[in-house]
């Protein structure tokens, strides 16, 4: 686990500050607690929409790129239904360059007329590029929508349908920056080689006249218990057939999380997990198959996914996949080759992260020191959760090749 320190400033803001005596890069990173479950549901996407906005600039810096640039860094950020990310890497001796641009569009974004319209005819040619242009761009969608009839995590982060982007109004996007965008609502992160006290002076010089607010209160529509299966078989011009199989699981900082993210490397975490050595490799009924959480903070889902071989029907791939979840609820293989399988992913993973703290802040910042501390548990322990021998059926897919094209 990667040391740090936290501290909140009068305003609000939660920062946290690592030292990293091996590098002379700094990477600053902020998440804002607003993604896309937070929005109105007559008015989605706005969130991602966000994620482009506030790389347009301030009333003080016309081209936030530039600054970054010239301090010899990089800058990225992304979206989720959850949370949207922001960071910035660059030499530790401009990290206060860092800290002054972030301080200055978390309320300081020029929300103008043009740059709303360039950034909307952005985000709409992103809709159509990913999820209509896109062979199985249209997958998640259809999932969603299926899975989730009342919670928010029913549309995805770019929305639920582009009109809502397109008719976006300034006053409304200005709206949700006042709304969502203060101190009190984000997390801050330095991993460098500095002492944890100047990073909190120097956060505290640059943000500490950010005015606070409010945080927003959030009133989610909880999704019920679903008491049957669901089922949906969309035909398209598609180069193989795609089954997708989806099961509700627990939020990201419950103890289910870990069981099902156990139960996802049993199955696809390696060339020799369950699925890849008995679907793809033994019976040679698919292509590629893949099993993965959603991680999100709410209620998600545990999704397994595959694409058959040609020639291979799809009852016979489907029953093939079944087949294969019911013996991971009956059968275990010896005590050592299971528990040396399903922790060589997690091994992989640490051994990916080590070095990389930057990454491993932005994900302490996501959910929150204080929930981090409180929700690791064994991994042994989640391999043999009686509960999930026998999953419950909550969301089924089918995609299917040929007979027409959009």
């Amino acid at each position: 686990m990667i040391s740090y320190k936290e501290h909140t400033l009068a305003n609000g803001l939660t920062v946290l500050a690592h030292r990293d005596r091996a590098t002379q890069m700094a990477a600053v990173n902020i998440v804002y607690k607003v993604g896309a479950r937070d929005e109105d549901p007559s008015h989605t996407g706005f969130a991602h929409l966000f994620e482009h906005l506030m790389f347009r600039g301030t009333r003080l810096v016309p081209h936030f790129d530039v600054p970054v640039q010239e301090a010899a860094g990089e800058n990225n950020a992304f979206t989720n239904n959850d949370y949207t990310d922001y960071y910035i890497t660059m030499p530790r001796d401009n990290v206060e360059t860092a800290l002054w641009l972030e301080a200055d569009r978390m309320t300081g974004l020029a929300i103008t007329p043009d740059a709303l319209e360039a950034e909307k005819k952005v985000v709409l040619e992103e809709y159509n590029q990913r999820y209509l242009n896109q062979p199985y761009g249209d997958m998640w969608l259809l999932l969603r929508a299926m899975a989730y009839k009342v919670h928010p995590y029913r549309w995805p982060t770019i929305g639920l349908e582009p009109e809502h982007i397109a008719k976006a109004t300034l006053e409304q996007v200005r709206e949700f920056y006042k709304k969502w965008y203060n101190p009190s609502n984000a997390i801050l992160s330095v991993a460098a080689d500095m002492d944890e006290k100047e990073v909190f002076a120097l956060v505290e010089k640059y943000f500490g006249g950010v005015r606070g607010a409010a945080v927003a209160a959030r009133e989610l529509s909880v999704e019920p218990v679903q008491g049957a299966s669901r089922r949906m078989e969309v035909r398209r011009a598609l180069p193989a057939t795609s089954i997708t199989i989806a099961f509700h699981m627990g939020d990201r900082l419950g103890r289910e999380f870990y069981v099902c993210d156990m139960i996802s490397d049993l199955l696809s975490g390696g060339a020799s997990a369950r699925l890849n050595q008995r679907l793809a490799k033994e019976l040679r009924l698919f292509s590629a198959v893949n099993a993965y959480v959603t991680g999100d903070l709410d209620p998600g889902l545990i999704v397994v996914t595959g694409y058959l071989n040609e020639g291979v029907s799809l009852e016979q791939g489907e029953n093939a996949m079944w087949n294969e979840l019911r013996r991971l609820q009956t059968e275990y293989e010896s005590e050592s080759k299971e528990q040396v399988r399903g922790q060589h992913p997690v091994r992989r993973a640490e051994r990916h992260e080590q070095g990389d703290e930057p990454r491993i802040l932005r994900h302490v910042g996501r959910y929150g020191p204080a929930e981090w501390r409180s929700v690791h548990i064994p991994l042994h322990h989640s391999r043999r959760d009686r509960r999930y021998r026998t999953p419950n059926i909550h969301a089924r897919e089918q995609l299917h090749t040929n007979l027409y094209r959009r």
